[in-house]
């Protein structure tokens, strides 16, 4: 699970930002209605999803695509050469170009919370720190600082977790991340943190590759052709077969930062669906299914695996191809699981109420007058009560995160006549 996320200087993103999964104290009785919202952790709660809201361009995709940088880092940095430059944007006014991009998680394994952390500049790695809590007390891992001096041994201070951590160090260079490069060195620590990151925290619906795709169906294959049915689709059954190994997993074009289910997956997956009209006539699912089925079936079949094994998936636009109301059955579907986490953008004003999410899960990102995102949540206006319009507020402007749009008769007339 994950319990904290901190960014600075990424894209439009230009001072700390933070998306808090630890539960306000929310007393209201619609809180109190909405239990499964939430899980416990230790002595406290953690949501289970967060939707962020936003005018286009205010920088909420610029929210997920700075997590899915930072994470790629992680499992791909091992991968980096010295000619390297990093793929990402500082944020390009006031100097910030020339400032360090830092990034920190909070996140669980197996209990244990752990706190995670880097900064970079588009050419180098800076600072990379690791912490644990293993008794409910903070203990180093690691911590990493590049101005500390011209030696590894003064770079680097290690606890007593990684083993032989010296020799990690020494092949690590400016652009690797020392996580990254421990667990390629077959640290057994370092691993389970790779591991969260890689397997764990999804980065988009379409995460794995060809040989997992068609495990999981198998796996899940009914369970996946009765989410399909509630999702209103006549397919009754589903035949997956692998054409060719892919040669590593899929994930999101880390480029483009964009990614499409075709282009990836038709080259190793002939992926046949079957309708209750005439179950003996097969359809070709990426050729021959709608835009809004083909991604409902990828959506059902990550899901799955995400709610049963309580990962954690980011969502950019979650409305995208989907109906309304099939955005609200994956609402539920988090609802129902234990630990599973979904953050997701989106600008369907329907989930503004609070008789479905919390104040704390719902977010705004708004553009501020030099152009940097700012981000902030519902539960900071401690003004704003329950028994309010949060939809009718939100689209009033209440919370800045709404277009500003000129669109009197007059300027239309305008316009057009030009």
């Amino acid at each position: 699970m994950v319990l904290e996320i901190r960014f600075s200087n990424f894209f439009s993103i230009k001072d700390e930002v933070i998306l808090d999964f630890r539960a306000g104290n929310i007393r209201s009785a619609n809180a109190k209605a909405l239990a499964v919202n939430i899980f416990s952790f230790q002595k406290s709660q953690v949501l289970k999803t967060i939707a962020i809201y936003g005018a286009n361009a205010s920088g909420k995709s610029n929210i997920i695509k700075a997590i899915r940088f930072c994470h790629a880092m992680v499992f791909e940095s091992h991968n980096h050469n010295l000619n390297t430059t990093y793929n990402f944007q500082p944020f390009k006014f006031d100097q910030y170009p020339d400032k360090l991009s830092t990034y920190f998680v909070r996140f669980v394994i197996d209990d244990i919370e752990y706190e995670y952390s880097f900064s970079l500049t588009r050419q180098q790695i800076l600072t990379e720190n690791l912490y644990f809590y293993p008794k409910g007390r903070i203990k180093e891992i690691f911590t990493r600082d590049e101005l500390k001096g011209s030696t590894k041994k003064q770079k680097y201070t290690f606890g007593d977790v990684i083993k032989r951590p010296m020799d990690v160090a020494e092949n690590t260079s400016e652009k690797t991340l020392f996580i990254s490069r421990a667990s390629q060195m077959d640290r057994d620590f370092a691993k389970d943190i790779f591991g969260f990151f890689h397997n764990n925290f999804i980065l988009d619906y379409l995460g794995f590759g060809a040989s997992a795709i068609e495990n999981l169906t198998n796996r899940n294959k009914q369970q996946l052709i009765e989410a399909l049915k509630i999702a209103d689709s006549d397919i009754v059954d589903v035949e997956i077969k692998v054409l060719k190994k892919p040669g590593k997993a899929f994930h999101a074009d880390l480029t483009k930062h964009t990614v499409r289910e075709g282009d990836i997956v038709e080259e190793y997956l002939q992926i046949k669906t079957f309708h209750h009209k005439n179950p003996d006539v097969t359809f070709n699912l990426l050729t021959e299914e709608s835009q809004g089925t083909i991604k409902i079936f990828f959506f059902m079949l990550t899901l799955l695996d995400v709610i049963k094994n309580n990962k954690v998936l980011l969502i950019d636009e979650i409305e995208d191809s989907l109906h309304p109301k099939i955005i609200e059955y994956i609402f539920n579907l988090f609802r129902a699981g234990a630990r599973a986490q979904l953050l997701c953008t989106t600008h369907n004003t329907k989930f503004l109420d609070l008789t479905k999410f919390r104040k704390d899960q719902i977010y705004f990102a708004n553009k501020t007058q030099d152009g940097a995102t700012d981000l902030y949540s519902l539960y900071d206006y401690s003004d704003f009560r329950d028994t309010m319009d949060v939809e009718k507020a939100y689209l009033q402007g209440r919370f800045d995160a709404v277009p500003i749009l000129n669109d009197t008769p007059e300027m239309l007339k305008n316009l057009i006549d030009g």
